[in-house]
């Protein structure tokens, strides 16, 4: 992807989808409860999930770490995709699927900023 503007136009669409789910998350919304309760992992999954997605967010903002942040948030919406698909459901407490939806949003930005920042793992040095 050569234009900019479409660039930040992804980048925008994952993080503000990741970051207007940590008020949820962090205030143990209803909903947010009942998914991770439903999982088993509730209420250490809940927020450890958002402090991820919150990681990740900040990451793929900054330029130099778009490809790790998009690589923490693919990891993490491979779960939620996954969570919906074998055990939640796709609608959930009749959402019409709408986290679904914007986890399958998010999942395509993230993999379409990993593809547009591949050289970057080829750049990276650890010292």
């Amino acid at each position: 992807m050569k234009n900019p503007i479409i660039l930040w136009i992804i980048k925008l669409t994952a993080v503000v989808i990741l970051v207007q789910t940590l008020y949820f998350k962090f205030t143990a919304a209803e909903e947010s409860v009942y998914i991770f309760t439903t999982l088993g992992i509730e209420p250490f999954g809940r927020i450890g999930s958002g402090v991820v997605e919150l990681i990740a967010s900040i990451l793929i903002l900054i330029p130099r770490t778009t490809f790790f942040g998009a690589i923490l948030a693919l990891g993490t919406m491979t779960g939620a995709i996954f969570s919906h698909l074998f055990i939640l459901g796709i609608e959930v407490k009749n959402d019409g699927g709408t986290l679904f939806i914007l986890a399958i949003i998010t999942f395509l930005c993230c993999l379409l900023l990993i593809y547009n920042q591949k050289d970057t793992l080829l750049k990276f040095k650890l010292i």
